[in-house]
């Protein structure tokens, strides 16, 4: 089953234990955490479900494509890592 971890830098803000979920994609994971664990949702995605400027997903060590639907495939065997994005000059 597909497994998402939150780095500590998020869990600093909210609570967002590392869980086992299914999907066959990103945004399905990621609905089904968010099933679980609401309080995440609002710092992962905006209103219009899009991720947050400020916010990276990556799946077995590589970044996602699609920001806005998520829609990226994951596989039973997939490593999810939900992170705050660097910025800066």
């Amino acid at each position: 089953m597909p497994r998402i971890t939150f780095t500590s830098s998020i869990q600093r803000h909210v609570s967002c234990p590392t869980e086992t979920v299914t999907g066959t994609t990103v945004r399905e994971a990621l609905e089904q955490y968010f099933a679980r664990h609401p309080q995440a949702r609002g710092y992962v995605l905006d209103e219009q479900g899009a991720m947050r400027q400020h916010v990276v997903v990556f799946v077995n060590g590589s970044q996602i494509r699609d920001r806005a639907a998520q829609r990226d495939p994951i596989n039973e065997s997939a490593e999810l890592y939900v992170m705050q994005a660097l910025s800066g000059g």
